[in-house]
């Protein structure tokens, strides 16, 4: 599970990446590059939650097979397109295919982890995402520097299939090979009630503070390139750093999660404590357009993703806390879904923006925005009396 979220990020990252050389090439703006970003979110936002129902109910071996096949073709086709539209249809498809990732992952983490594990277990699994946002660069970058841009996208067509015959094996162990509930069970799961502020507190602190996330991995090349003048080069030398505080933030989050529950009569105070910190944490990403210094700004996108990182294994160990695991592909499909559904209705956004130089707005709205999602998850989980 940790490759295959790894791949779907080099995928999905490959792109952004790229993009200053990519839109020079095909003179798109950067709000037609927004308006590509949200095809895919909103695929990927329809895809999230009916994988994550598949996977539910006829497991991960055969759902993962299909959903990383379907991708690893649409993360291909991008080397043959060059137009608005080819590129809008690619991207959709590959956010469809990819939304089995998350839901995937975590449905692997309560099928083979008992429950004391699950938060370290949930950030094993999705630190892929991160892990692949570190090498994208790392990979991507000597590869267009070679052979161009459109060699990189038949790169990530190779690794897919290579996860694929890999998955063939691997997944035939007997928690994973078979539906992840038996035929026989005669007493289905009680379903996940659409009325619970609880679950809209989870999609909201999901969806809008992990906004930075996105607002790093899609924006951050433009603004260097267009901002700072840095070169597609330079940019793909350094655009690891961020991305590797979101992998620490996986890790270390996981860790205190699970280590502050461990005993305690009441997590939900737990997740209250966590969810102000992140919070609190945020702030400084309000203050990037004003920073001069190239490495000082590096360290503060590295600190926004740590954050970030944190609340997607804060959100995730809180929903499976208070709904029934039997859910979880579902539970991490709205999770993942909410939050891409964000991104597809800002990213246009923050491309307009763009174009129009205002970076100290952009910087502003990638801070506020998580502290709305922060705030109601606050007030829906608050302190009650006796």
């Amino acid at each position: 599970m940790l490759l295959v979220s790894l791949i779907s990020y080099i995928d999905r990252n490959t792109l952004a990446l790229l993009a200053p050389t990519i839109l020079d090439e095909t003179r798109l703006s950067a709000e037609q590059y927004g308006w590509i970003i949200s095809a895919f979110s909103v695929a990927y936002m329809a895809g999230n939650p009916l994988w994550g129902r598949w996977l539910d109910r006829f497991g991960v071996r055969r759902g993962m097979s299909v959903a990383v096949a379907l991708w690893t073709a649409a993360s291909t086709a991008h080397a043959f397109v060059s137009g608005f539209a080819g590129f809008a249809i690619a991207r959709a498809t590959l956010g469809f295919g990819e939304g089995a990732t998350f839901p995937g992952g975590l449905r692997t983490v309560v099928q083979t982890l008992p429950q004391r594990l699950r938060a370290r277990g949930v950030a094993i699994a999705y630190s892929g995402g991160s892990l692949g946002a570190v090498l994208t660069p790392l990979i991507v970058t000597p590869i267009f520097s070679a052979w161009g841009w459109r060699a990189a996208f038949l790169f990530t067509g190779v690794t897919g299939m290579a996860w694929l015959a890999m998955w063939w094996f691997i997944s035939r162990r007997p928690d994973l090979a078979g539906p992840a509930t038996p035929p026989g069970k005669t007493h289905p799961p009680t379903p996940i009630d659409w009325r619970d502020a609880r679950l809209w507190s989870f999609m909201a602190s999901y969806a809008l503070g992990c906004l930075p996330l996105a607002f790093v991995i899609y924006q951050a090349p433009l603004y260097f390139a267009r901002a700072l003048g840095k070169s597609q080069l330079e940019i793909g030398h350094v655009l690891w750093i961020p991305p590797l505080g979101w992998e620490c933030g996986y890790f270390l989050w996981g860790w205190m999660t699970d280590r502050l529950g461990r005993g305690n009569s009441d997590p939900l105070s737990v997740y209250r404590q966590l969810t102000a910190a992140a919070a609190l944490m945020t702030l400084p990403l309000a203050f990037g357009a004003r920073i001069e210094s190239f490495p000082l700004l590096l360290a503060l996108l590295f600190w926004a993703m740590f954050v970030a990182g944190g609340n997607v294994i804060v959100s995730i160990s809180y929903a499976t806390q208070v709904f029934t695991t039997s859910h979880a592909g579902l539970i991490a499909g709205l999770g993942a879904g909410a939050w891409s559904a964000f991104v597809a209705l800002s990213m246009p956004w923050f491309g307009r923006l763009l174009d129009a130089r205002a970076w100290e707005a952009a910087f502003l709205t990638a801070t506020a925005v998580p502290m709305c999602g922060f705030a109601f998850w606050l007030w829906v989980n608050r302190p009650r009396a006796a």
